[in-house]
Order: structure tokens, then sequence, then C-alpha cells
């Protein structure tokens, strides 16, 4: 086979979705070492002034930026990008999902998947409709760049703004949960809390929609973002909404009602974990990611051994139990535990929350070595000796 015909395919693919209108979202990732400073770049196809445009934002670690190419560009970008730049790319539409991949021997291979949504998304650049993203919002959307200063959420933005749409509502139920009224003081503590968007959202959720006496404080390890979040925080005049250089370990804080956590790597969410059921948190809000403590020592447990062999089976197992074993500590510590799914996989693939509402009762002595056993027997199983939160279990 001609090694360019999966490009070429892969190519025509594009095209025909984004003149056909089944255009859900292309995404490019890993890159080549040294050959962009882009981590990944995903592209979504919008209309610019009455015309379509492909709008791509490109990832790097501490930002991101835009561009837009009027769909006669996008096939001669996209040669350039694949596979010299890119190793792998992805083309969600309505009806399949195409993904190239080069080998490392330069080979490349496409195949065809099942449609991650069957309608396509919005094309408009018009202000979102939103229940809690509204005007009072405005401020802080327009200075964290989410929103241009007409109230329009901006074409590259529309994944996050969605997302914090989707978060919020989520923690307005939780709120509901706890009991909390219009009226009561609570403190939160946002850790690792990057740009602060979820911040100020749950700033604002807290203290415009539901009346409470609500003290933020945003936890980051960047000082720069700290001081730019702060700096938002000053400028329009957010009162209890503070931001703080630490790290989910060690930094400074004060008694808590509410403690979040949203993509700590590895176990630093078990770090905020521990934190939040130790301070006695009414509330205890994680978004695992990159599991990668068990992978490692995980065996190969009857009946599943021939399923694990593989590797992205074992994987996926290992995050599964991961994540599993963080709600057992939190049933065991006297929470009621949800796990949800909190962001569309069109955003990113680490999409649970787990929640924890500490009941109004704490558990008795037996109803907690219960659940210890039930820990340690499922950890035995799967041939795990050592948990980060094997530390709660001497609690």
């Amino acid at each position: 086979m001609n090694p360019a015909a999966p490009l070429e395919s892969f190519l025509a693919h594009v095209a025909a979705a984004l003149r056909d209108g089944t255009f859900v979202r292309l995404l490019l990732s890993q890159p080549l070492a040294g050959a962009t400073p882009c981590e990944r770049v995903i592209g979504r196809l919008v209309q610019v002034r009455g015309a379509p445009a492909l709008s791509l934002t490109l990832r790097e670690p501490r930002r991101d930026t835009t561009q837009n190419l009027g769909l006669d560009a996008v096939a001669g970008w996209l040669g350039a990008q694949l596979p010299a730049v890119f190793r792998s790319a992805v083309l969600e539409t309505t009806a399949k999902t195409w993904q190239l991949h080069a080998a490392k021997d330069g080979s490349l291979k496409l195949a065809a998947h099942r449609p991650t949504q069957t309608a396509a998304p919005s094309r408009q650049h018009d202000r979102a409709k939103s229940r809690f993203l509204d005007a009072a919002a405005l401020p802080w959307l327009v200075q964290l760049g989410l929103c241009t200063p007409d109230g329009a959420v901006r074409a590259s933005m529309a994944d996050k703004h969605r997302q914090l749409e989707r978060y919020l509502e989520i923690v307005s139920h939780l709120a509901a949960d706890c009991g909390w009224r219009a009226g009561d003081a609570v403190t939160v503590a946002d850790m690792g809390c990057g740009k602060g968007y979820l911040t100020f959202g749950v700033w604002h959720l807290l203290t415009k929609h539901l009346g409470l006496r609500a003290t933020v404080l945003g936890v980051e390890a960047r000082a720069d973002l700290v001081e730019k979040t702060s700096a938002v925080a000053r400028a329009i005049g957010a009162d209890g909404l503070s931001f703080t250089v630490g790290t989910i370990a060690d930094a400074a804080l004060p008694p808590v009602d509410v403690l979040i956590a949203l993509h700590a790597c590895n176990t630093a969410t078990d770090d905020a974990l521990s934190r939040g059921v130790r301070a006695g948190a009414r509330l205890v809000l994680l978004s695992p990611c990159c599991h990668q403590e068990l992978r490692p020592q995980l065996g190969r447990p009857e009946p599943l051994a021939p399923i694990l062999a593989h590797g992205i089976m074992a994987e996926r197992f290992s995050e599964w139990l991961t994540d599993g074993l963080r709600a057992l500590h939190l049933e065991r510590a006297g929470y009621t535990t949800k796990v949800v799914e909190f962001v569309s996989s069109e955003h990113t693939p680490r999409n649970l929350l787990l929640a924890g509402v500490r009941r109004a009762t704490p558990p008795d002595v037996a109803v907690r070595a219960q659940a210890a056993g039930e820990i340690q027997r499922l950890k035995a199983w799967a041939g795990v000796g050592h948990h980060a939160l094997d530390r709660l279990l001497l609690d």
C-alpha cells in the first residue's frame, strides 16, 4: 500500500466533514520531540463574519493560543502537521470517528470507530444561554478571557465555558445536599486552581446565586498565575475571593467547609482527599487525573487475567481501581459519595467527578472496620501492596 494513502484518506475525510456539516472536532496530539511547543491542537468548525472557518486552539503547557483558518487552507495546513509535527490525529464526525496514527518507523495507519456524538455542535460565536454564567459573571469572564466585552463566548473557550457551566450546575446540587441556606457562612479551598476559572465560578455561584457568605481561597503552586488571578479578583471587587501560592500537600488552610481539587495529577488527588477528610470538610470535590500509582503494582487476578494481559485494559482497570478505592475511603470516613461525569469527553477524557458529602452522623467503629476490611480485600485481590490513602486507615 502507498504509505501516503492513509494520510490522503484522512485529509479527504476532513474535507468532506467540513463540507457536509458532519464535522464535530479535530484533535492533533503526540507531538514529536522538538517539533512544536504545543501539546495538542483542537479544531472546531465556527462561523467567522458569516463564513465557515476552522478555529484552532493550540495548547501549550502554560498557555492557549488560537487561530482561524479558512476552509480552503485547512488541507495544506493539516498536511504539514501530519506526521511531521504530530504523530496522532483524530477526526470526530457525526457518522464516524477517524484516527490516524504514525508508528515509530514512520508508517501510517487509519482506523474508523463509532462516533462519539451524533449531533453537530453549535457553529456560532453567539453568547451562550447559561443558567449560572449570567450577566453578573461577565466582569470576571471577560477578565479571564472566556468572553469578549460584549458578552460573546470566545470560540477558543467554548469548551471551557460549557465545562464551567456544567461544574456550577453540579455544585449547586451538592450545596443543596449539604443543607446550606442563604446567609450561611461557607469557606472553600480550591487546591491547584490554575488559571482560576472554576474558582471564580464557585465564588460566583455561592455568593451571587445561592446567597451564601462565602470565603473562597484558590491555592496554586505557580506564582505568576496567583498574581494574575489576584489582580482580576481585585479589579472586579470580588469580596471573599483570594488566591495564594502553595501546593495541595502543604498549603496553609483555614478551617474549610469545602475542599476542591480538580485534575490534580496522580497522588495529588489523594493528598487533597486526605486533607479534606482530616479537616472535616462538609464537601470534598475531586476530579482525578493521571492515575500512575497502582498500574505498576497491578496483578492479574482471576478471572480477569486474560483481559489484563492487554496493556490498555490494564491501564483502564488501574484507573477504575484507583478511583474506586478513593470512593471507598470517602465512604469509610463518613461521606455519601457520588461519581459523575462533569466534563464532556470532547473537552478531556479525564471527566469523572468524585464528590463526597459528609453525613450528619459519623460512622461507628464497627462500620469503619468493615469498610477498612473491604478496602484491604480489594487491594489484596488486585495485587496492590500500597495505596496513597492507606494513611487514612490509621485514623
